[in-house]
């Protein structure tokens, strides 16, 4: 991340994400100034907080793709939340501070993954050798008694083995391997309101405490050998150290984008489902202020971990925030409305574009898809119309769209003869025609 200055960011994030420039700028500074701060020398580093940001904008325009994108750019655990599935303590729903549970898991994970992948070439190794011992098993390895002359020669037999096996010569071969069952809790286990880690604790300690048996499992080298490599890696990892790093990355590097963020700010308080809206929004308050949250790994600090909200805000404001949570979102950008010229770069342009995700589906099948400009423009166009008409989703109409066009390659192929499909603008409108003409598009909205 230091080699990465704002503008490289945005340059990067180009490569997915077409239009919203704003967006893109504002967590391009919010990331650069994470390393900034970790440059600083002294006490200065911890009073330095976060610019949290709040996006703006209708459904499909981006939102969520930037900060994903974002996150998989800096290597930093990530979190993608959904606003309205939590609640006030003291109302079914989720605790607010599972979030950072949840982001916490992740950072787990992500550094267990980059130990494994430091330790795997001793974990290949110490698997073959596994194998070995168990194709040519040597009953007097450790018998004191044993000459030196025999020694040597099972050294050499074993080395000629060992070079057979690296050339794959016993990967069909079927061998039994002894793996740890872990013991299956027959019990669910809750904690109480606002406490819900405390059951999964429970469930870990029970299981914890529980003798881990040893199973037999016949299965080819080739299997095994994937088997026996987790195993000996799990072995070679210190799971103390992962915590460790897994805590600071959280601490200075995690990233939470709280979805729907529009749906826990209502305009009447107190009536109906609008009951524990205000209460979510205060209980969010001291995690995304700073502070500390219970977690199986121990207490994480929220303080500088980045939090991005996003919402559409139809029939609310960010004004109608509580204004000690409108402060902790100082950066607000307006996401920009898709045009049928964005359409166009989106379909094309992205590494990941639809067109292409769809090209390589069916190219599994051995057909060669391909779309002219004015096909292109005219599922463009036909996109805008549609969101025009109905309710706007943004680019997710794309999708309704293309997989409506090519539902009937989709499901004729594979078949003979047939290896190249181009689609033209001519049929574009005669496949999509009765998306025009009909008024009642329920098919068609996702």
């Amino acid at each position: 991340m230091n080699e990465l200055t704002p503008k490289q960011i945005v340059k990067e994030l180009d490569r997915y994400i077409v239009g919203q420039n704003n967006a893109k700028k504002a967590v391009a500074i919010a990331m650069r100034n994470r390393w900034r701060r970790q440059q600083v020398q002294g006490n200065m580093r911890n009073e330095i907080m976060p610019n949290n940001i709040i996006m703006i904008g209708s459904t499909g325009v981006g939102k969520t793709e930037i900060a994903r994108r974002l996150a998989a750019l800096a290597n930093a655990p990530f979190i993608k939340v959904e606003a309205s599935k939590f609640t006030e303590v003291g109302y079914v729903g989720r605790d607010v501070e599972s979030i950072i549970r949840d982001l916490m898991d992740t950072g787990v994970t992500m550094v267990e993954r980059e130990k494994e992948a430091e330790v795997v070439d001793l974990a290949l190794h110490l698997a073959n050798e596994h194998i070995l011992d168990i194709l040519f098993p040597d009953d007097h390895k450790n018998d004191p008694k044993q000459s030196k002359e025999i020694k040597e020669r099972h050294a050499r037999t074993r080395a000629r083995l060992r070079k057979k096996l690296a050339d794959g010569h016993f990967e069909d071969k079927i061998i039994e391997i002894e793996i740890t069952d872990q013991p299956a809790i027959g019990m669910q286990v809750f904690g109480p309101m606002g406490m819900e880690d405390i059951g999964m604790n429970i469930k870990d300690m029970v299981s914890g405490a529980m003798p881990k048996n040893k199973k037999s499992r016949k299965m080819t080298v080739d299997e095994a050998r994937e088997v026996l490599i987790e195993d000996e890696a799990q072995k070679l990892i210190d799971h103390e150290e992962v915590i460790r790093l897994a805590k600071d990355r959280v601490e200075n590097n995690g990233i939470v984008f709280l979805d729907e963020i529009d749906k826990v700010v209502g305009g009447d308080r107190g009536i109906g489902p609008d009951v524990s809206r205000e209460g979510v929004q205060r209980d969010l308050l001291p995690i995304v202020e700073g502070g500390n949250v219970n977690t199986k790994y121990g207490v994480v600090a929220t303080d500088h971990v980045l939090f991005i909200a996003a919402g559409a805000f139809h029939v609310s404001t960010p004004a109608d925030m509580i204004p000690e949570l409108q402060g902790r979102f100082p950066i607000r950008v307006e996401m920009d409305k898709l045009t049928t010229s964005d359409f166009v770069k989106i379909l094309t342009h992205p590494r990941s574009a639809l067109i292409k995700q769809y090209s390589a589906l069916l190219a599994a099948e051995g057909v060669d898809l391909t779309f002219n400009d004015a096909a292109i423009k005219a599922i463009a166009e036909l996109a805008s119309e549609v969101n025009s008409k109905m309710e706007n989703i943004g680019a997710r109409r794309l999708h309704t769209i293309v997989t409506t066009l090519l539902e009937t390659p989709l499901f004729e192929h594979p078949k003979r003869g047939d290896k190249k499909i181009n689609i033209t603008a001519k049929s574009v409108k005669n496949s999509l025609k009765n998306i025009v003409e009909d008024q009642d598009l329920s098919r068609y909205i996702l």
